[in-house]
C-alpha cells in the first residue's frame, strides 16, 4: 500500500484534523457501547504526543442533512466529546459553527477539538469538494483513521484527501488494513470464515469471494436457514431466502460448509418463548430456528479448534436472547481459545465478543461494519485509494 502513515510525518505544532468513526450507540444521551471510541484513543494519544494540535472528526447516527444539530440534538457528538475527555484527561471542547467562522483551537482554551457532526453538513454524503475544501482548510495535515467509514466516499473520508496539504492513514485505519493483509492475502492454513446474520443476500457477494479462499466456511443466523433448505430440510416458519437456494447450493459444492445437525426452536420469536432443542430432520411447520444445538457446537467447537486463521462476521443466533445465544457464546469461546490468527468484524459480532467477554482473546477486532466486509469481498475502498494516490 502506497499510502503515508501518521507516524512517518513530523506533527510538532501542525495542526491536525483527524477522522474517525465515533458513531456509537447512545440511549437517553449516554454511551451504551464504546469500543469504537476506545480504538481511536492510541492515535489521538500519538498524534498529541507528537506535538500536533488535534481537531477530530466523525458522524453519528443519521441526522437531516442541512438541519442543526441544535434541532436534531440526538445526533450531537456532546456525549461522545464528555467520554473522550475522560479517556484521554483533558480538555476536549466540541465546536459547532466550525464553517462559518475561522477556527483556532487556541481560543477553545481545550486540549482537543471535536467538530460536530458532519453528516449534518451539506454536502457530506454526496462527496462535495466546496465542503471538502473548507474541511482541508482547517488543518495542515488530514489523518483517515477511520476505517469504519473507509467504504463511503464522503467528503469527510475521501474528497478532504484530495485538497489538505498533506493525506495520510492514522495508526488505527493502517493497524485495521495491515490485519486484513494478514488475514486475506497470505493467510496461515487451515483458515476458516465464519459468517452470521439474517439473509444470505446481504452477504452473498461476502460468501462468494470467501468460498474461494478459505478451507471451510461456517454459516450462521438465518443464513443458515437457507442452506438448510438448499440441502432438503424443511425450516418451518424460519427466516430464510427461497431465491437464494440454489445459490446456496452452488457454494456448497465450491467449499465445505458443515450444516447444524441440530438446532433450538421456538413458536414465536420473542424473549420469552421456551426454546426446543430439535434435530434438524425435526423441524415443524411453525417451527422458528434461533440458535444451533448442543451437538451442532460440538462439531463446530472441534473445527474452530483446528483452524490456523479465522475471519469471523455475524452471529449464528438470536444471542440477545440469554435462551437462544449459547450458539454464539460458543463460536466466541471457541475463537478465543484459537491459537492462530483471527480477526472479527461487524457491529453485532463486536457486541457478541464484548457480551460474551473474549475481547481480549480474538487477535484483531475491526471496527467495520460495512468496510469490512466490502474489502473481505475485495472491493477497493474509495477512502484507502485516495491516500494511496495521494502517497504514490
Amino acid at each position: 500500500m502506497a499510502f503515508l502513515r501518521m507516524e512517518q510525518l513530523d506533527l510538532d505544532q501542525k495542526t491536525v484534523l483527524i477522522r474517525e468513526d465515533l458513531n456509537v450507540p447512545v440511549k437517553n444521551g449516554k454511551i451504551v457501547n464504546d469500543t469504537r471510541i476506545r480504538a481511536a484513543i492510541p492515535s489521538l494519544k500519538a498524534a498529541m504526543g507528537a506535538g500536533a494540535k488535534v481537531i477530530v472528526m466523525s458522524h453519528l447516527g443519521r441526522p437531516e442533512e442541512g438541519l442543526a444539530i441544535s434541532h436534531q440534538s440526538e445526533f450531537s457528538l456532546a456525549p461522545v466529546a464528555k467520554h473522550l475527555e475522560a479517556l484521554l484527561n483533558c480538555s476536549v471542547a466540541l465546536v459547532d459553527d466550525y464553517l462559518d467562522s475561522p477556527l483556532s483551537i487556541s481560543t477553545t482554551g481545550a486540549d482537543i477539538v471535536i467538530l460536530e457532526n458532519v453528516r449534518a453538513n451539506v454536502g457530506e454524503k454526496s462527496n462535495s469538494d466546496e465542503l471538502a475544501k473548507r474541511y482541508a482548510s482547517l488543518c495542515d495535515v488530514f489523518v483517515m483513521d477511520a476505517f469504519g467509514t473507509a467504504h463511503r466516499a464522503q467528503a469527510s473520508t475521501h474528497a478532504v484527501a484530495k485538497f489538505a496539504a498533506t493525506a495520510c492513514a492514522g495508526p488505527l485505519l493502517a493497524k485495521e488494513l495491515d490485519a486484513l493483509e494478514k488475514s486475506l492475502r497470505n493467510p496461515e492454513r487451515p483458515m476458516l470464515a465464519i459468517v452470521g446474520g439474517a439473509k444470505v443476500s446481504s452477504k452473498l457477494e461476502v460468501l462468494q469471494s470467501l468460498a474461494g479462499k478459505v478451507d471451510q466456511l461456517i454459516v450462521g443466523g438465518g443464513i443458515a436457514n437457507t442452506f438448510l433448505a438448499a440441502s432438503g430440510f424443511n425450516v418451518g416458519k424460519s427466516l430464510y431466502e427461497p431465491d437464494l437456494v440454489s445459490v446456496a447450493a452452488k457454494l456448497m459444492e465450491q467449499t465445505t460448509i458443515p450444516l447444524p445437525i441440530d438446532v433450538v426452536c421456538a413458536r414465536e420469536f420473542s424473549e420469552t418463548a421456551q426454546a426446543t432443542i430439535k434435530n434438524v430432520s425435526e423441524i415443524a411447520d411453525d417451527d422458528l430456528i434461533l440458535d444451533i444445538g448442543p451437538q451442532s457446537i460440538a462439531v463446530l467447537n472441534g473445527i474452530i479448534g483446528n483452524m490456523k486463521t479465522i475471519i469471523w462476521n455475524g452471529p449464528v443466533g438470536v444471542f440477545e436472547f440469554p435462551a437462544f445465544a449459547a450458539g454464539t457464546k460458543a463460536i466466541a469461546e471457541a475463537v478465543g481459545k484459537n491459537k492462530g490468527f483471527s480477526i472479527a468484524g461487524g457491529g453485532e459480532t463486536i457486541t457478541a465478543i464484548d457480551q460474551f467477554e473474549v475481547t481480549d482473546a480474538i487477535s484483531y477486532i475491526s471496527t467495520g461494519g460495512g468496510a469490512f466486509l466490502e474489502y473481505v469481498q475485495g472491493d477497493e475502498l474509495p477512502a484507502v485509494q485516495i491516500l494511496n494516490e495521494r502517497g504514490s
